[in-house]
């Protein structure tokens, strides 16, 4: 990615025409910008099958408008590809030079260049994810194996929610599902994940997800990393056929234009499910667009975990102290160490935003730090990991040592008092240290029999103040031990 101004993409796609303007040159850039058009090239062909002139006259209209604010958005690296509506038209190349002429260039992408971009997507926000990517467009199926953070296999089919919708009304029993097996009979490595998750990618795909959160009363309204056991796909075909229209509209975030695609994008999960075996679903809100940024990495870059590295920044742009956030993560350390790498994560994420509500009225600060964990455009976190993630940054706030019981949808109470503990900890530091760096280098905590030990340097005595002892005592009862402070022999 360009060091300097801003990346964007342009995705020409079967439905809809879409420019995501990225800010940064980081792990994962933040969205600066996202706008979609459904334009519906797949559908709008002639009688030879090419696209149709009002149809490329509207798509011309947009792309112009989309140059022309990358343009005042400082964009200095644009990327623009054209998916299957363009390739399987016969005016298609026809159409890709009258977007030259205006000083677009698009890369044409091959279904399988569509299945291995949707795969890197997904790792770039998933990186432990393993198993079957689907990414259902308007115009095509790509499928993809992804294992050991590397993009296997890769297929791409004629079978988007535009031909799911021919076959389903082409009165011949059976057709969408025989075109399935068909299609899966040419690509037999796809045994290879049954049992495996699915990871759902797909503007059809994320739209049903969103019926499903609404179902079942899911606590958070952010669709990426949403979960549905395998079963479910099933049930949503009988689900969509029975339910009122105007009843679909209302759900959050729900895109009238893709409510005509629901039955058939449910059809399609649901043969998927049935003739693969998959096991769980896994909505991924990073697809095609984000692997073309993440293809552009190196390994090394790759490597970097997304959710740290994401806190990591918003920690240096709102915190007051850059160092502050790893510096503490490592003092408190010594009294979680039998925790999992998972919780080790989410505690880290944890300490790089501790510093961040300072800004905030001190009243609302414990709330504050809630609605960024919970609604915070985090990836590599599941909803339970928000959670731990929420409670720990509401008690470090000042939200109080008590379990927040609108998380007991997404944790154990056991998870959350845990939680609660980091937050404590990460408190304790805090007042501490001031959030500065010397005193968390010269001192250190521990647990020792039925004492949580604070070891300081005899130079830093005075720092152990009442409102020091305060926190040291809440934190040593949340361990159930008593509070220790001992001065550190000079050497």
């Amino acid at each position: 990615m360009s060091a300097d101004g801003r990346t964007a993409v342009i995705d020409v796609g079967s439905n809809s025409i879409r420019l995501v303007v990225f800010d940064g040159h980081g792990r994962l850039p933040a969205f600066l910008f996202n706008e979609k058009v459904m334009v519906g090239l797949g559908a709008r062909r002639d009688e030879t099958g090419g696209l149709r002139d009002d149809a490329i006259a509207d798509a011309l209209g947009i792309l112009r408008r989309f140059q022309s604010l990358a343009k005042a958005m400082n964009v200095t690296d644009m990327r623009a590809v054209a998916t299957a509506a363009v390739r399987e038209a016969g005016n298609g190349p026809d159409f890709l030079a009258q977007l030259e002429d205006i000083g677009l260039n698009v890369r044409l992408l091959s279904g399988q260049d569509e299945a291995r971009l949707a795969a890197m997507g997904v790792l770039s926000a998933i990186p432990d994810a393993e198993g079957l990517v689907g990414d259902l467009g308007g115009g095509s199926l790509e499928l993809a194996r992804i294992e050991g953070g590397q993009v296997h296999e890769c297929a791409s089919f004629p079978l988007g929610v535009l031909r799911v919708a021919e076959l389903r009304s082409s009165g011949k029993k059976g057709a969408l599902k025989g075109a399935v097996a068909t299609a899966l009979k040419s690509a037999d490595w796809v045994k290879k994940c049954e049992g495996q998750p699915l990871f759902l990618v797909g503007g059809s795909w994320r739209a049903l997800a969103r019926v499903d959160m609404q179902r079942t009363k899911f606590p958070l309204p952010i669709v990426h990393h949403y979960t549905m056991q395998a079963e479910r796909a099933s049930k949503l075909v009988r689900l969509i056929a029975r339910i009122d229209k105007a009843k679909l509209s209302c759900v959050p975030s729900m895109a009238s234009q893709r409510i005509p695609h629901l039955p058939n994008g449910a059809a399609m999960l649901s043969q998927l499910v049935k003739q693969i075996g998959v096991g769980e679903l896994v909505v991924s809100a990073y697809g095609l667009r984000e692997g073309l940024l993440y293809e552009r990495h190196d390994d090394r870059a790759r490597q970097i975990d997304p959710l740290n590295a994401a806190t990591r920044e918003e920690g240096e742009r709102q915190g007051r102290f850059p160092e502050h956030g790893d510096l503490l993560d490592r003092w408190i350390a010594p009294l979680f160490d039998h925790e999992s790498e998972t919780d080790q994560r989410i505690r880290l994420a944890a300490c790089l935003l501790a510093d961040t509500g300072w800004r905030a009225h001190p009243e609302f600060r414990a709330e504050r730090g809630l609605e960024m964990a919970l609604h915070g455009n985090w990836v590599g976190i599941e909803s339970n990991g928000r959670g731990k993630l929420a409670q720990a940054l509401f008690t470090n706030f000042g939200g109080g040592v008590g379990v927040v019981e609108e998380l007991v949808n997404l944790c154990s109470k056991k998870e959350l008092a845990q939680a609660a503990r980091w937050g404590l900890a990460m408190r304790f530091g805090q007042r501490l240290s001031g959030g500065v760096a010397g005193p968390l280098e010269t001192s250190r905590v521990s647990l020792e029999d039925d004492k949580l030990v604070l070891s300081l340097d005899q130079s830093d005595a005075a720092l152990y103040s009442q409102p020091v002892a305060k926190r040291h005592r809440q934190l040593a009862d949340a361990f159930e031990k008593k509070s220790k402070m001992q001065l550190l022999a000079n050497a």
